[in-house]
């Protein structure tokens, strides 16, 4: 079981006492704006009368309990959740509240009750992925009432909500990402509540003007022949992986960039969606508020669902409808779509996507080495370092923006020791400069010594000569030199020990960089096989690396790649692989150890080309 937090700061109802704890955060919905209260569809104005709201311990007291991805119970009380919401969409419903503990010389017009039949809260942790699949069930009975008790309406309010939870990542590595669920859950309960409120109390007018959201194409189209040119709009449909094969149980975002074409501002516009109904109800809110945009003003905003698996593809579609004051203000745009079974869409990482329009970063700086076969006959083939080393490096240029000048690639008989050495201690300090951002990666085979040092094998590096081999020291002398901005090192294959005592013992690999500019993904901890991933052809560690690049690490789903989001996302996925595809261990090392308030977290790797190029940072 479970629920997040979506308290409510700027609630007048709830300034005194709960106003400390009340969560404030950016709707991953709104794109373009942080606010401090719940984004509510419009209500409509507040009616010309007073109310009382009552809620009982069932819901204010309402827990919801479930296990973590390491076991550990957790707690969240959704019955915190449901009232600030609750009380915000009825303030936002009548002119003048009443608290519960209001003198019984306080007559209100109207009394608006809520009580919990049941609930329930399921999720599958061993399912689908590293998404979690999560099921909410809210079961309650609105009553709203006249001042002298009559009963004017009851309404049964059911919430049925399904969708996957991502593990949270860096600073909490076990729990999962609930609180957008969670925010959107409260905010349709209370959504619900309020509308019923308004019906009961004679604002029908509003239902009216819900309704006309669900009019067919035919009408919508009618009417729009009379609607203002002033507002104009693109909607774009985009898929979680970026392949643009729609598939049960995938995430999708309805993107809308809605633009003032006047020369006046325009207030109360909204955004809403229709369409086939089994699409339309995976968004927690089909109705999205822009409120005002000033001449020329453009402001986007996201809808984001998961779709509903199918065991066949099926064929749906998407109105995109753009309303000021509720009424139609620009031709509606349909979206169609064909939704496929799961698995349909596995994309082919070596399909190198296309560049983002704009997005340059010709301060940064990329070495990219793939060893696979060796001189040394002793030495393990690693069947896919050198399309590792070269599909990282296209992507860097395409998708990280890097200029061609900046990547050099060295792959096996041009990976010798020599051409690594010249490449960090002769290229890299003569064109990075002191803003530079430099990320060297390697793909192949280490050997560490009986004190832990480390020692990469180039492709003349040979078991009986460890003068050989690379050692991690002279990566970490090379940084020395550098005046970079930010350096990243990442390393995918196989760790073995050199040597050892009689009883074969070998001292744990130190692979940190000294370094307050260093940051360090590595494919394993301790000794690891390194897994090849036979059905992809990559290295399971740089399958997953490439994945994240492509837009499966956009945990916030605003089209760009972070280092905080990239690495999160594949020590989360390489161990699940390794764990669920190999029934092996493998867990990738990050260092230093980050928090999401880090600098480094938040330096932008890769730019989805979904973004034009104002939007490209």
């Amino acid at each position: 079981m479970i629920i997040g937090q979506a308290l409510i700061a700027g609630n007048p109802l709830n300034r005194r006492g709960k106003a400390a704890r009340a969560w404030i955060g950016c709707t991953l919905l709104l794109l373009t704006a942080c606010v401090k209260h719940l984004e509510f569809p419009p209500l409509g104005d507040p009616l010309p009368a007073s109310v009382k709201l009552e809620i009982p311990p069932s819901i204010k007291e309402l827990t919801i309990r479930y296990s973590d991805s390491c076991g550990q119970l957790q707690e969240i009380p959704l019955g915190d959740r449901l009232q600030e919401a609750l009380r915000e969409g009825i303030q936002r419903t009548f002119n003048t509240t009443f608290d519960e503990g209001a003198s019984d010389s306080s007559t209100p017009d109207y009394v608006v009750q809520v009580d919990l039949v049941d609930s329930s809260f399921d999720l599958d942790k061993d399912a689908l992925y590293d998404r979690a699949p999560a099921d909410l069930h809210l079961n309650a009975i609105a009553r709203i009432r006249d001042r002298t008790g009559t009963l004017l309406r009851q309404t049964d309010i059911k919430i049925a909500r399904r969708e996957r939870l991502r593990l949270e990542l860096l600073a909490k590595k076990c729990d999962y990402v609930i609180e957008p669920f969670i925010r959107d859950v409260a905010i349709d309960f209370a959504t619900r509540v309020s509308q019923n409120a308004r019906l009961a109390a004679g604002g029908q007018e509003l239902a009216a003007s819900m309704e006309q959201n669900r009019t067919s194409v035919g009408d919508l189209e009618a009417a729009s022949a009379s609607a203002s040119p002033v507002l104009r709009f693109k909607a774009m449909l985009l898929d979680e992986n970026s392949n643009l094969i729609f598939e049960g149980g995938e995430h999708v975002r309805v993107r809308v960039d809605v633009v003032n074409a006047g020369t006046r501002s325009v207030e109360n516009v909204s955004v809403s969606l229709t369409g086939t109904p089994s699409i339309i109800e995976q968004f927690p809110a089909a109705m999205l508020p822009i409120q005002s945009l000033q001449a020329g003003q453009t402001k986007s905003l996201e809808f984001i669902a998961t779709l509903p698996t199918a065991k066949q593809a099926q064929q749906a579609v998407i109105h995109v409808t753009v309303a000021k004051s509720g009424r139609i203000a620009a031709l509606p745009q349909t979206l169609s779509l064909t939704i496929q079974p799961a698995g349909t869409g596995t994309d082919d990482v070596n399909q190198i996507p296309a560049p983002a329009p704009g997005f340059h970063q010709p301060q940064t700086y990329l070495v990219s080495i793939g060893v696979g076969a060796y001189r040394d006959p002793k030495l393990a083939r690693r069947r896919y370092a050198l399309t590792d080393a070269e599909t990282v490096a296209a992507y860097f240029q395409s998708l990280g923006g890097v200029p061609p000048s900046n990547i050099r690639l060295l792959q096996n008989q041009k990976a010798l020791r020599g051409d690594i050495n010249e490449a960090l201690f002769g290229w890299l300090p003569s064109h990075a400069a002191m803003d530079a951002v430099v990320i060297v990666y390697f793909s192949g085979q280490a050997m560490v010594t009986p004190t832990g040092d480390i020692l990469l094998i180039p492709y003349d590096g040979s078991l009986a000569d460890s003068t050989r081999l690379y050692p991690l020291s002279d990566i970490e002398s090379a940084f020395a030199r550098l005046s970079a901005k930010q350096i990243i090192f990442l390393f995918d294959g196989m760790v073995s020990k050199l040597s050892g005592d009689a009883k074969g013992k070998t001292g744990a690999p130190r692979w940190e960089l000294d370094g307050g500019n260093t940051l360090g993904l590595i494919g394993g901890e301790d000794l690891t096989k390194g897994l090849e991933d036979d059905q992809h052809r990559h290295g399971l560690f740089t399958y997953y690396l490439l994945k994240g690049l492509r837009g499966e690490a956009d945990t916030n789903r605003n089209g760009t790649i972070t280092f905080g989001e990239l690495a999160g996302y594949v020590r989360q996925k390489v161990a699940w692989a390794a764990k669920t595809q190999f029934n092996q261990e493998q867990r990738p090392l990050l260092f230093p150890s980050l928090n999401p308030n880090d600098t480094a977290t938040s330096l932008v790797l890769a730019v989805l080309p979904s973004l034009t190029s104002s939007e490209a940072p």
